[in-house]
């Protein structure tokens, strides 16, 4: 992993101001973010205000030694990484430095290209420091299972065709599309095709959280910052630095947090709550949502400039519905190569339309493994609702237009048969309650 200038946050730290403008204006041109201090005191200023990857300290400064302001370095909880200067090197203050965990010690006057070499070394040590963090952090985001895409229709190709686009650059990308569509397979898709496939991709739900756990999740959080708040804790932020965070469900985020979203992507910058501590983070953001932000925007239930900044690229993806095609290749991925299907059962399935969508297509396959007598899906054991359309039910001298009419007309004539008892309908009817819910709703069926 080779650390590059443009991302390294350097401190300088000496009391010799001349030196110390030297040294600044050759790093700034190196293309280092520096900053400089000519004390300790200063210097513990900074650092509880911005997070360094490494500081450059003279042994000598006039109010601390260089070994003790490691010390409280040291204490204020940094990774930042230390190089010693002096100008009366020993070995027992070599070994000193070395027992705090100092990268290097050097002697003044010390070459510049040295001094820039040490420097990259110790970014680099930092940057493996934060890389093993992150994977730690990662370990908890791991579960299971296949997150390839399946699909063979034409609106499927149509969204591989916008990943091979976008993968390879380091662009937000929006996705949109209806719950269980996939959005987050499209985003791990995304992820495996760009440059940074070698770094962590992160994932957030927004609709999972509290607004204030939410805030810690993405930023981090001090010691005490909050009740609960045991110990200090990166945000995902800080885990994904280097990689890709996917913020699903983004719609849900409260405008306080949209605020400071809004300024990390601008800047980088963020700050963990209860700190004030500055901190950097290079992400890639991939969003996703089933709102139309667009509309939220103009309701002034999302800010319009995180919006736009989100909307660089825009990938739909299609309900389950509008996949023609797919459906018999879902099912077959999902049931697996030593299952059997029952005749009719995709022609059947394909009445029904999965409101939602492949995440409920690949439960109710699921579902009926679990039932099947043998290792053949067949459609009694899927679920009410999924059945249900494939029965020929009426009681009516007229003929329904459909099928889908049909179900209407006969869970309608059931529910006010019993005259809004929902209990009573859904035993009547061979259903749970929950799933008559689901039916009155999908029905557009009025509650007695």
């Amino acid at each position: 992993m080779k650390a590059h200038p443009e991302r390294v946050d350097l401190l300088l730290v000496d009391d010799d101001e001349y030196l110390l403008e030297d040294l600044r204006a050759y790093f700034v041109r190196q293309k280092f973010r520096v900053q400089t201090a000519t004390n300790a005191t200063d210097a513990l200023s900074l650092v509880k205000k911005h997070a360094f990857q490494v500081a450059v300290i003279d042994m000598q400064l006039p109010d601390l030694s260089g070994l003790e302001l490691v010390r409280r370095f040291h204490e204020a909880d940094t990774d930042c990484q230390v190089v010693i200067l002096t100008g009366e090197g020993s070995i027992e203050t070599a070994v000193e430095a070395m027992k705090l965990g100092t990268i290097d010690y050097l002697t003044k006057p010390v070459r510049l290209k040295e001094l820039e070499a040490v420097i990259l070394r110790a970014a680099q040590t930092y940057a493996l420091r934060k890389q093993n963090q992150q994977l730690k952090g990662l370990i908890q985001q791991q579960t299971p299972g296949n997150n390839e895409i399946v699909g063979q229709s034409e609106a499927m190709q149509s969204v591989f065709r916008l990943i091979q686009r976008v993968g390879p650059t380091d662009k937000a990308v929006l996705i949109q599309g209806e719950s269980g569509t996939g959005k987050e397979l499209v985003a791990a898709a995304i992820h495996r095709s760009s440059p940074l496939a070698d770094f962590p991709l992160v994932t957030v739900n927004c609709a999972a959280l509290p607004e204030q756990l939410l805030e810690s999740e993405m930023f981090g959080h001090e010691k005490g910052s909050f009740t609960g708040a045991t110990a200090a804790k990166p945000g995902l932020f800080e885990v994904a630095d280097g990689g890709t965070l996917f913020i699903d469900e983004i719609g849900e985020l409260a405008l306080p947090l949209q605020a400071k979203l809004l300024r990390v992507l601008e800047d980088g910058s963020f700050r963990r709550v209860g700190s004030i501590q500055e901190r950097r983070a290079d992400v890639r953001l991939i969003a996703a949502t089933n709102r139309d932000l667009a509309a939220a925007a103009q309701a002034g239930q999302f800010r319009e400039d995180l919006y736009y900044r989100l909307n660089v690229i825009t990938i739909s993806l299609p309900p389950l519905r509008q996949r023609s095609g797919d459906l018999a290749l879902l099912v077959a991925r999902f049931a697996g190569p030593d299952w059997t299907l029952e005749p009719g059962l995709i022609e059947a399935l394909s009445r029904y339309d999965w409101p939602g969508n492949v995440r409920q297509l690949r439960n109710a396959v699921e579902r009926a493994k679990i039932l099947a007598d043998g290792q053949r899906l067949e459609l009694h054991n899927f679920p009410d609702e999924v059945a249900l359309v494939d029965e020929p039910m009426t009681s009516h001298d007229e003929q329904p237009a459909d099928l889908g009419q049909l179900t209407r007309q006969h869970i309608e004539q059931v529910y006010q048969a019993h005259e809004g008892n929902k209990t009573k309908a859904a035993q009547a009817l061979g259903v749970s309650r929950r799933t008559l819910y689901r039916l009155l709703e999908k029905y557009d069926i009025a509650h007695l």
